[in-house]
């Protein structure tokens, strides 16, 4: 790319604070055409807030935005649509219930010419067609209603709107978390044909791999203020992650090693739907537990099994040599299993509700006496704690969840379990879009869990992660376990041939 072409967007001195909290402290940045520019920051250093600003969905205090040279105003989300600005964002914006090229569609419907303006499904559903392929999907899910899709096809239908939108620049907000190997290959592609158009990429990730292959320059924002602007082939990552985080990271995985203990989690000929055969496995004390496998392997379904969201046929669970009955969430929760979603706004938290009360509600027994009132003051104190011990930001117990970028969501959604003072803890995808410097806090939350006697299981697509943290992987494929490796015995290639069936 060159460097000196002139810049299709370009803003200056960009502010905005909700009440007392500053959020954007004057930021500069530009894209140019045919770039792929990359925005990292730790969670809360202001990406969300600022691509929400370029899309028109907040206003900003104060600075100046230039489209092409031109001062304009993003009032609302049609302004930027209008001047060429589409936005696909991390958590999914799709009606499930509308047909793909339906959702495609939403709010610039094409119409038929003539007096009564008829829509015109015919046209929508050829150009929704064209972008699927495009995508290297298979264009007649175009019929399909998006209900049935799996979350990565999903995903790809928002890149699909992108497309069809013909948008001069794309602000893509950790594209690849919820697509298998295959598709986030695809994507990549996707973004190398729409740089060759001349189409500009804002591109928000976490993952240090993809920024290297795909980032032309990089922006990185800590705290609100912007602190330098790279070029991503000529930097390290080491110092990517020093800017951003503040300080050196000296171990991405602070993976400690325990003295194996007796058995304290078993689960013995669980047969969960989708599944080919009874599911079994244990975990001992002082251990970290891997579950790795593709998407759709049933790695999800078998979490919420053991802990009741899902039914199940036969099967005994284990704690402690003693057998468990559970049937639902709350037989889970009394067992001490905790469950942290991969799903964290759908399934993990109440995002209309403070902060403290998702905090504490899945254990508010232990904050109501002999007469039944709930004690406030007990919930703050402790609320308080995890939020401090966490590192949540903006440490404000009176916002509501919804208000919490996706990484510190993330942190209440665990502090709900730590407060349930659990044995068991199961983690699905803990640090799927959660900044490098919060990766490592999770990290050694699961070291001083460990520490502290309790059983880990984590349940990942990251398979560095698998290799940094785990004791031992187990690999599933199709519903079942393919390969049980001590973590010394294993490695990336073993555990995709194993999570392949090769």
């Amino acid at each position: 790319m060159d460097v000196e072409t002139k810049s299709l967007l370009e803003i200056r001195g960009i502010k905005k604070s909700f009440d007392q909290n500053h959020v954007l402290k004057g930021i500069d940045f530009d894209v140019k055409a045919g770039e792929v520019h990359v925005l990292l920051g730790e969670n809360g250093a202001g990406k969300s807030t600022l691509i929400k600003i370029l899309t028109g969905a907040y206003q900003k205090d104060a600075g100046e935005i230039y489209w092409e040279g031109r001062m304009v105003d993003l009032n609302t989300p049609v302004d930027a649509m209008n001047i060429g600005i589409a936005t696909i964002y991390q958590e999914l914006n799709l009606i499930p219930q509308l047909k793909v090229y339906e959702n495609i569609f939403l709010g610039r419907e094409l119409k038929r010419s003539g007096k009564r303006s008829l829509l015109d499904h015919n046209a929508m559903h050829e150009e929704a067609k064209r972008c699927l392929k495009m995508l290297g999907q298979n264009p007649n899910i175009a019929d399909m209603q998006v209900s049935r899709l799996g979350i990565g096809q999903q995903q790809l239908v928002e890149v699909a709107k992108a497309l069809a939108l013909d948008a001069k620049l794309i602000i893509m907000d950790e594209p690849t978390s919820s697509l298998s190997a295959q598709e986030v290959d695809q994507l990549y592609k996707c973004v190398e044909s729409l740089k060759a158009k001349g189409i500009a990429i804002v591109f928000i990730s976490h993952r240090l791999e993809e920024i290297r292959r795909l980032g032309d320059r990089i922006t990185i924002l800590r705290d609100g203020f912007k602190i330098d602007t790279l070029q991503v082939r000529t930097t390290e990552t080491d110092y990517w992650i020093e800017l951003m985080v503040g300080r050196s990271l000296d171990e991405k995985f602070p993976k400690q090693n325990f003295t194996l203990g007796k058995e304290g989690f078993r689960v013995e000929g669980l047969e969960v739907e989708g599944t080919q055969e009874p599911v079994e496995f244990s975990v001992r004390y002082g251990e970290i537990i891997g579950i790795s496998g593709l998407v759709g392997a049933g790695r999800t379904e078998l979490a919420r099994a053991i802990f009741g969201a899902d039914s199940s046929k036969n099967g005994k669970i284990f704690i402690d040599g003693k057998e468990v009955k559970i049937k639902s969430p709350r037989d889970a929760i009394n067992s001490g299993i905790a469950f942290i979603t991969e799903d964290r706004k759908g399934e993990g938290l109440l995002l209309d509700q403070k902060l403290d009360f998702n905090i504490v509600m899945a254990n508010m027994k232990k904050f109501t006496g002999k007469s039944r009132l709930i004690d406030l003051n007990a919930i703050r104190e402790e609320s308080e704690n995890y939020i401090n011990e966490l590192k949540v930001r903006p440490n404000n117990l009176e916002l509501n969840a919804r208000n919490l970028s996706g990484g510190n969501q993330q942190k209440i959604v665990i502090a709900k379990w730590l407060c349930t003072q659990a044995k068991v803890f199961i983690f699905d995808e803990p640090t799927r879009g959660i900044d490098v410097g919060a990766k490592v806090e999770v990290y050694r939350l699961m070291n001083r869990l460990v520490e502290n006697g309790a059983i880990v299981i984590m349940i990942s697509s990251e398979l560095p992660e698998i290799l940094g943290m785990c004791d031992r992987v187990l690999v599933m494929s199709e519903g079942k376990f393919t390969a049980n490796f001590k973590i010394e015995d294993a490695s990336q290639e073993k555990i995709m041939k194993a999570a392949t069936g090769g």
